[in-house]
């Protein structure tokens, strides 16, 4: 059977913005990037996106734990804070922490460890950015 898998992502989406242009200003590079809505035309608004996120990590090499993982990308954005503030202001973006989760659907398999720490939250809070979590099982029923 499969096991769990997840990884935890930042991302700024908005709609008509360079993510080249985010990448000078916050002075970071983005793990991925989608610059569709640079070029969209003003009557049809597609959403671009700038993201930095960890690698997917599986259950079987380590522990999916998403309060680890969200952390380890807090402490990346925590000396910008600033920045991304100012960034979110400047270009309408709404700014996000996700976590994106397989989940195995062997009843053997542990469940991963979903949520997040106090220094997440406060983050969050202080750049008021909202919380995403997808998920998906490894197999249908």
């Amino acid at each position: 059977m499969a096991s769990n898998k997840g990884r935890a992502y930042f991302a700024l989406v908005g709609y008509h913005f360079n993510p080249a242009d985010i990448t000078h200003l916050l002075g970071i590079e983005p793990t991925s990037v989608d610059d569709a809505g640079s070029s969209s035309e003003l009557d049809k608004p597609v959403i671009s996106s700038w993201e930095l996120s960890t690698d997917t990590v599986s259950s079987d090499e380590t522990e999916v734990d998403i309060y680890a993982l969200t952390d380890i990308i807090i402490k990346q954005l925590e000396p910008i804070e600033e920045k991304i503030i100012e960034v979110c202001k400047s270009h309408n973006l709404s700014p996000r922490i996700g976590a994106v989760l397989t989940l195995s659907v062997d009843k053997d398999e542990s469940s991963p460890d979903v949520g997040f720490g106090a220094r997440t939250i406060r983050f969050l809070a202080d750049i008021g950015a909202f919380i995403n979590v997808e998920y998906e099982l490894s197999e249908r029923i």
